[in-house]
């Protein structure tokens, strides 16, 4: 199986294959101000089943709460945050559902982890089900 998107002007495409391991929305001040909304939704999957298959996306450092890079890869045309690289997290990549094709942005209708709780917006409840996580980890 495998799971398509794009950035909004459809200058960026990229897929992965198989199931993600895990889907996780982010409250964390850093995803607030990246995305302008009030989280990031993720499918995260294994690095090695991304790829860019069209485009050449531009990128952004943020140092996390851990110390260690947030590689952010963004459209250098419309702007669409489109997956981050965590340096804490080598092995996988966090794939930023709203670009997802095929209504895949609802990642199933399930969220395993909500991080980064405590600076979650106040209007937003938790997630039914969903690890509630204060910090990331």
């Amino acid at each position: 199986m495998s799971t398509k998107g794009s950035c909004a002007c459809g200058d960026i495409e990229y897929q992965f294959t198989g199931e993600p391991k895990v889907t996780a929305l982010c409250h964390c001040i850093d995803c607030q101000k990246w995305t302008g909304g009030a989280f990031t939704s993720n499918a995260v999957v294994p690095r090695e089943s991304f790829s860019v298959t069209k485009g050449k996306p531009n990128t952004w450092d943020a140092v996390g709460a851990s110390g260690k890079i947030n590689k952010h890869f963004f459209c250098p045309r419309c702007g669409s945050s489109l997956y981050t690289e965590l340096e804490v997290m080598p092995d996988v990549t966090c794939v930023k559902a709203g670009g997802l094709d095929g209504g895949a942005a609802s990642l199933g209708n399930k969220i395993d982890v909500e991080f980064y709780t405590k600076d979650r917006a106040g209007y937003l409840g938790a997630s039914e089900g969903a690890k509630q996580e204060p910090q990331f980890g």
